[in-house]
């Protein structure tokens, strides 16, 4: 993360120094547990300086979440469905499996998750910024993993756009809802096998 931010000729060597140290006190403590303070202290500048700069902590993370998502993710997206689609894997084995590494993704970043996600639903001009990049990053990789699928007979011959509508809110809302409003730490495999079936009763095809 730190790599693709130094990229970035727009920032100042402050700005490089606070942005380093904060990724790696986020990730050493805990976005909860870290202070703009210590943050301050180890970046060796001002805390002023870093609300000058940022206003809140809340921004700061974004300043580093906003381009960490915008280069990497299409390339995470890419390592991913790489990594769990295989001639062998059922639908509702891509399903099982693509639910439990996600929860286990979000369950170790669930504070980083929570705030780019509140920051999402109240900020309009940062929906607009990063949404795209993720929905293009996620919907071509899924569209090639349901044209697997119904080319198997797993999935019902429906529009690509409705089955990615489902699967992007069931899938999507159940972790949003599980990690942020509910701020669980992780979801049961008895959770995850719930929502398998239930989109399973949807897509799937009956034999």
């Amino acid at each position: 993360m730190a790599k693709i931010l130094q990229k970035s000729n727009k920032q100042t060597v402050k700005k490089k120094k606070i942005i380093e140290v904060a990724i790696a006190t986020f990730a050493e403590k805990g976005y909860s547990n870290t202070s703009t303070s210590e943050i301050a202290k180890k970046a060796g500048v001002a805390e002023g300086t870093i609300f000058k700069h940022y206003g809140t902590k809340e921004n700061l993370l974004l300043a580093i979440m906003v381009p960490f998502l915008k280069e990497f993710f299409p390339a995470m997206a890419d390592e991913l469905f790489e990594e769990l689609l295989d001639e062998e894997r059922s639908f509702e084995e891509f399903l099982r499996s693509f639910m439990t590494n996600r929860n286990t993704f979000f369950s170790k970043n669930r504070e980083i998750f929570q705030v780019v996600i509140k920051e999402m639903i109240y900020k309009e001009e940062l929906r607009h910024e990063l949404l795209p990049y993720i929905a293009e990053a996620a919907s071509k990789r899924l569209v090639n993993v349901i044209e697997i699928f119904k080319q198997r007979g797993e999935i019902k011959d429906v529009p690509n756009e409705s089955i990615l509508k489902m699967l992007s809110t069931v899938m999507g809302g159940f972790f949003v809802s599980n990690f942020v409003l509910l701020n669980k730490s992780s979801v049961s495999k008895s959770e995850i096998d719930e929502v398998v079936l239930f989109i399973l009763n949807g897509l799937g095809q009956s034999h």
